[in-house]
């Protein structure tokens, strides 16, 4: 939802992002006064990590495309939102993979017998796992010119327009 509502300007996207982070807040509050913090954080962090991560790349790419609605920069607005909105498709996909991960972490490690520091453990490989692939990989691309959108040869044809 962050990712396709971000074209309304970026607003939706700022409310998804505040009634995630409050319901986070509430259950920390809840289970923290109950004394049973321990168990919250045991059975969040594990798929949590990656999952919130997701969450923000998705939101920032949401607040993107709304950006280019208000600011499209030397282009047309339908040229930004075209190569802005095929940057977020291939996004899209991607963080698809991301939260199947989570997904996986959540439904077999979460409730498996393991010890939590170790459940733990395996968010956090996860989430490094993730942030090195964004890093080295996607710093490499974004140094050698890529912005994420198709080749220009298998673009769709536009038509010149005045400045």
């Amino acid at each position: 939802m962050c990712l396709v509502l971000g074209i309304f300007l970026g607003l939706p996207v700022l409310f998804i992002l505040f009634e995630n982070m409050l319901n986070l807040g509430v259950g920390f509050g809840l289970m923290s006064s109950a004394g049973r913090l321990d168990t919250f954080l045991g059975l969040i962090l594990p798929h949590g990590l990656l999952e919130l991560t997701a969450v923000f790349v998705a939101a920032g790419t949401g607040l993107r495309l709304g950006w280019t609605v208000i600011d499209p920069g030397p282009r047309s607005r339908r040229v930004a939102l075209a190569e802005e909105g095929r940057a977020a498709v291939g996004m899209a996909i991607g963080l698809a993979l991301v939260l199947f991960v989570s997904g996986a972490i959540e439904g077999f490690v979460t409730p498996s017998g393991l010890p939590t520091w170790a459940r733990i453990g395996i968010g956090i490989a996860a989430e490094l796992a993730f942030l090195a692939y964004v890093f080295v990989l996607g710093g490499r691309a974004v140094r050698a010119g890529e912005m994420g959108d198709i080749e220009a040869a298998e673009r769709s044809s536009t038509v010149p327009t005045a400045a």
